[in-house]
């Protein structure tokens, strides 16, 4: 049930993460792989502030700050 919860958290925090940056997403897979990716950003990050969200609400909170981080990192090396 986990894994579950996890795959549908970083789905969507991929695609609001792809909204935020780009007006829309991306496709189911690549959401998925931006919000896990992101979720770990966000994860280490959090942790570096020592901040932290719980639930799954925080969670997903955490994945679309990172995801949009990721993003916007892809974004800069792709326009340089």
């Amino acid at each position: 049930m986990n894994l579950i919860l996890f795959l549908i958290i970083g789905g969507v925090a991929g695609w609001l993460a792809g909204l935020i940056m780009k007006g829309r997403g991306f496709g189911v897979l690549a959401n998925i792989g931006i919000g896990i990716v992101g979720s770990m950003i966000g994860g280490f990050l959090f942790g570096l502030f020592q901040l932290s969200a719980h639930g799954a609400l925080g969670r997903l909170v955490t994945a679309t700050v990172g995801a949009v981080l990721l993003l916007a990192i892809v974004n800069k090396i792709k326009k340089g």
